[in-house]
């Protein structure tokens, strides 16, 4: 984290290319979303079971883990814990030197940004070359995800060409069939040549110990199936009961991440390659990650826990929707960052993000199992608030709470306010403010309070 929160938000703000971006990509997968919750019958009644089935495992999590395991043992899996994000790091390097690994091909896995897994196969000296299309630009560019479903939303046609021919020696084009051919062609080898196939999982079945993985691109299954060694990522919060809240919770990701009824692609995997078996690993080898979450289920926030990653709070978020991923800082932006990274990370560090929303509840309204966003947003200020507001905000507010608890105070300082605010107005408009409210006008004008309140004509009207 090079820069503050407040700069990293500045310094969106003014990127145009990514203001039209980001509402081009945002309002496609808004309408998406709708128009695919219309083909779900009982959508309502469906996100509710799926909301009581993740709560559920969380309030059990730790013997739902212990079945799960077994479960995981008697498919023939290896499984491994680590507490943190280095631990992590250390296994999936452990496991690949126990192997003769010398090149991994990888799947879209967030929990793997969230470790820095990348940086820490190179530094072991090991060859690791992302398959998802967007993930793969990603790596070129050297650069971080600004979304979780669409990592390069931040990035145009010219943008992506410009990093292949930079990276890569390919003729210089923004056509998307040319850039893909070109990725198609120099994936195939990693493919090919991978001695290691490491993927997320989007969900974990306690009942049966399968591997959920959902993809829209192919190089899912070639991850899973054509390396000899594959090892699997996830974080503890990952399970669910049943193969029925499974087809639950199939049916709310898609829809709600790219609205789509069913990603092109949902594998199960359930253990090693076997005798019959025509492909797939020979060797797998699960690694479960709390780094943080067993803090976080300890709090009020435990609730993001339930989190299944399909970022549409995101798509209707207006902060997200202006600023984009990378201002928030680390791996997982929007709503659901503003929570997760402080719960995971530290309020520390990260108390800002709290701030970050307007507390619409359109996030709320969107979220698959209803997390509610807000009210963990607000539990973030008020843990934040006696630490990171300003002294003269903190005195500002106690006036206020004294001014609204008299009715005749507030009225009078209403009325003292309109009457400020409206001599500095022009045209309608007050174009700045002083001391701290200068921030408000600083990019943005404040309409003017009208002559009259709302109480004053009411009163008017039925006078008269």
């Amino acid at each position: 984290m090079t820069q503050t929160f407040p700069l990293r938000v500045r310094r969106a703000l003014d990127d145009k290319a990514l203001a039209g971006a980001l509402a081009n990509v945002s309002t496609k997968l808004r309408a998406g979303r709708a128009v695919a919750f219309e083909s779900l019958p009982d959508a309502e009644t469906i996100r509710d079971q799926a909301r009581k089935a993740k709560l559920d495992t969380l309030r059990d999590l730790p013997a739902e883990l212990e079945r799960f395991e077994g479960r995981l043992l008697a498919n023939g899996a290896h499984v491994h814990w680590a507490e943190t994000g280095a631990a992590a790091n250390r296994i999936v390097i452990e496991i690949a030197r126990a192997h003769n690994v010398r090149t991994i091909a990888k799947a879209k896995s967030m929990i793997s940004e969230e470790t820095h897994l990348n940086a820490a196969l190179e530094s072991a000296g090991l060859e690791v070359v992302e398959t998802d299309l967007g993930e793969y630009i990603i790596q070129l560019a050297d650069d971080r995800p600004s979304h979780i479903v669409a990592p390069i939303i931040h990035m145009s046609r010219a943008d992506v060409g410009r990093v292949m021919h930079e990276r890569l020696g390919t003729p210089l084009t923004d056509d998307p069939a040319t850039l893909g051919r070109y990725a198609r062609e120099r994936l195939r080898r990693v493919f090919l040549d991978a001695d290691m196939g490491i993927t997320g999982a989007n969900f974990g079945v306690v009942e049966t110990g399968t591997i959920c993985l959902v993809t829209n691109e192919g190089n899912g299954r070639m991850v899973t199936s054509l390396p000899r060694v594959h090892v699997v990522l996830m974080g503890i919060e990952k399970l669910i009961p049943t193969l029925a809240d499974l087809d639950r919770f199939l049916k709310l990701l898609a829809r709600s991440a790219t609205g789509q009824k069913l990603t092109a692609y949902t594998s199960l995997i359930t253990g090693p390659r076997r005798p019959r078996d025509e492909c797939g690993p020979e060797v797998l080898h699960v690694v479960i990650i709390d780094n943080g979450r067993t803090a976080l289920m300890a709090s009020d926030n435990a609730e993001i826990l339930g989190c299944i990653r399909c970022g549409a709070c995101m798509n209707v978020c207006p902060v997200y929707t202006s600023i984009g991923g990378h201002a928030y800082g680390d791996t997982y932006p929007g709503p659901v960052g503003a929570v997760v990274t402080p719960g995971l990370r530290g309020l520390h560090d990260w108390s800002d993000l709290a701030g970050a929303s307007s507390l619409c509840g359109a996030c709320r309204d969107v979220c698959p199992v209803r997390l509610d966003i807000p009210r963990m947003l607000l539990n973030l200020r008020v843990a934040a608030a006696p630490r990171c507001a300003p002294s003269w905000l903190r005195l500002a507010m106690r006036a206020f709470g004294w001014v609204v608890g008299s009715p005749a105070m507030y009225r009078i300082a209403n009325t003292w306010a309109r009457l400020a605010l409206r001599a500095r107005s022009r045209q309608g408009w007050v174009a700045s403010l002083p001391g701290p409210a200068s921030a408000w006008t600083a990019t943005r004008d404040l309409r003017a309070p009208a002559a009259r309140t709302f109480q004053e004509q009411w009163r008017k009207r039925h006078a008269s």
